[in-house]
């Protein structure tokens, strides 16, 4: 298996300094791949603002981006609460990008999937989206200045896997969501996409991809290995930068190959 890339970027994909200039807001970058992907943008020239609701680990996450020479600085911020999303947006200042990564899983049979859980996930993935793209949206409008949206979907936006419904939903919403914002805003000069990873391994869920399950599953996926969060790096710089500039309401799937196969 693969290890997990050490988030610095991609080199040769991308000029160095393809996000400079650029102030972006990352969420759910408290670890996992909102934290991949705030380094990423600062390792392109980007300033950050990490936002999560654990202060511990949005501390380490700017000290590691300033340590490598970025700029990062942190807000808390709950997804789930209007007024947390309000408030993270003024304290971020001026952004240009959004990176809406936040998001949970909910693993159990549907029948077994109470209100709250069902609540919780859709209200995180689907709703908690929406509320950080309508309001830094509306800052990007109020300084007349454009902006880009990228919305972390899922492979599970197209296919479907037992046992989480909730996300899946969820997910399928959030590639709609997405289109239907798109459509909104590109008058205003905001462009909004989606990327669909496939299965990437991460802190999160290592243990269950290195399992003899995770071991099954990696046989559907064309390429015979799942994903490291570098794999992202491109289609990520590619919808933040101006190398995207002609792209709106598109969603770019990320997988391995994973999607082809329905065995």
């Amino acid at each position: 298996m693969p290890a997990e890339a050490s988030g610095t970027g991609a080199p040769g994909l991308f000029r160095a300094d393809a996000l400079a200039g650029r102030r972006a807001l990352v969420t759910g970058a408290s670890g996992g791949l909102g934290r991949h992907f705030a380094r990423l943008i600062a390792a392109h020239g980007g300033a950050v603002v990490v936002a999560a609701r654990r202060d511990a680990e949005l501390a380490a996450t700017v000290a590691a981006i300033r340590e490598a020479g970025g700029r990062a600085d942190a807000v808390r911020l709950d997804v789930r609460s209007a007024a947390s999303v309000e408030d993270a947006i003024a304290a971020a200042g001026a952004i240009d990008l959004v990176v809406n990564n936040a998001g949970i899983a909910v693993t159990k049979p549907a029948l077994e999937t109470d209100e709250e859980a069902w609540t919780r996930v859709l209200d995180t993935n689907l709703s908690g989206a929406f509320r950080v793209a309508r309001a830094a949206a509306r800052s990007m409008a109020a300084g007349a200045r454009g902006g880009v949206i990228v919305n972390v979907a899922s492979i599970l936006a197209y296919r479907v896997a037992k046992q989480v419904a909730a996300y899946v939903a969820a997910k399928a919403g959030l590639v709609r969501l997405t289109e239907a914002l798109a459509l909104e805003l590109a008058p205003r000069g905001i462009r909004v996409n989606a990327i669909a990873p496939g299965y990437v391994e991460t802190e999160l869920n290592r243990d269950f991809l290195r399992s003899p399950a995770g071991e099954a599953m990696v046989k559907r996926v064309a390429l015979r290995r799942f994903g490291v969060p570098a794999d992202l790096d491109g289609a990520m710089l590619l919808l933040l930068s101006d190398a995207g500039a002609y792209m709106t309401g598109s969603t770019i799937v990320v997988d391995g190959g994973h999607g082809l196969s329905w065995l």
